[in-house]
């Protein structure tokens, strides 16, 4: 029998309880197969916060703030919480703006990936075999001497505690007490209840902070080790979202007429390379991100403003794909999002 250290067993238990609250959400209002999706809540959020004007893509996720808090208590605990900087700056900020692009274009983020097969939604494994494509091209770009995405390393002292803790309690109080713009129709208008989504956000940002897991972080691994263990945390995500839609009445396999899906296979395949890539240069997903944040590390919180602020500009400029198919802007967005990434590879080289 194959011998597990603690730190797997946390990224088992991690992955576990991702894939279950990732269909409960869903099963509790969320919409289907986007019980946990960073870039479609913050589409929503950014909505919500007046930031573009699709009426239908409005409503504060509390779950986005609710991960942030739940990291920043348990690295409390833990006694981890440490204000940090490698100063990612405008490389940082355009990583997340990436990331975000590309799972607009696939129509969800890493984890609705992982949701979406589990929900038995056969066009989501073009965006598989491209999001393994764009961690594989990521890691080839880190080969080789260092670039200036991120500068030298700082640390720093911990009055950050009281920024992150009063900025993620005054968004979920106003989100939960209406203060924020909401939708009355549409993907905005389906939501949990408050109290679940805030609860199942906490437990999985405490855990995934203990754990460190990731799902692209877990895919480099399996590359880089060649071995399966790697990716156990992958693993029981899937088989917990899936044994969870199956009891829940939520497991529909098939191929057309799925929900949250186009069927444009090159242009899924090539949005999550992007979110791939651009995730193995930031250190980590979409959702990775909200837990470093929460940790104390700025450029995570530079990269979670880049991340929102994607998700501003797919819905300013109708980047985002939609069941009818990828827009042209959408396509030209990513298009030139893999110029980027290719130059700041180019740049790694020349140094």
């Amino acid at each position: 029998m194959m011998a597990l250290s603690r730190d797997m067993k946390w990224i088992i238990a991690a992955g576990l309880l991702l894939g279950v609250f990732g269909s409960l959400l869903a099963f509790w209002g969320n919409p289907p197969n986007t019980g946990i999706c960073i870039s479609c809540f913050l589409e929503n959020s950014a909505g919500a916060l007046g930031l573009h004007n699709d009426v239908r893509m409005r409503y504060f996720r509390p779950e986005l703030t609710a991960f942030i808090l739940g990291s920043f208590l348990a690295a409390i605990a833990k006694g981890e919480f440490k204000a940090r900087s490698s100063g990612s700056g405008l490389g940082g900020f355009t990583l997340g703006f990436l990331m975000i692009v590309g799972s607009a274009v696939f129509i969800g983020c890493p984890i609705k990936l992982i949701l979406r097969l589990a929900g038995g939604d056969l066009t989501a494994l073009s965006g598989l075999f491209g999001l393994i494509a764009g961690v594989t091209v990521g890691l080839q770009s880190l080969r080789g001497p260092d670039i200036k995405i991120f500068g030298s390393s700082r640390d720093g002292s911990n009055p950050l505690a009281f920024a992150v803790l009063g900025a993620t309690l005054l968004l979920t109080v106003l989100g939960a007490t209406g203060y924020l713009l909401k939708s009355k129709t549409g993907g905005g208008a389906m939501h949990a209840p408050t109290y679940m989504s805030l609860l199942a956000g906490l437990l999985l940002g405490a855990i995934c902070q203990r754990s460190r897991f990731c799902v692209t972080g877990s895919l480099r691994d399996v590359i880089l080790t060649h071995s399966p263990k790697a990716g156990l945390g992958l693993y029981f995500a899937f088989g917990g979202a899936l044994l969870a839609n199956i009891l829940t009445g939520q497991f529909n396999p098939g191929y057309f007429d799925q929900p949250g899906a186009h069927l444009e296979p090159l242009w899924g395949f090539a949005g999550m390379a992007l979110t791939g890539w651009a995730a193995v240069l930031a250190g980590g997903c979409p959702f990775r991100q909200l837990i470093k944040a929460g940790e104390g590390d700025l450029d995570g919180w530079m990269i979670t403003v880049g991340m929102l602020s994607g998700a501003t500009a797919v819905q300013l400029w109708n980047l985002d794909a939609s069941s009818a198919g990828v827009t042209a802007q959408g396509k030209a967005a990513v298009l030139i999002g893999f110029a980027l990434l290719a130059s700041f590879s180019s740049s790694r080289r020349r140094v």
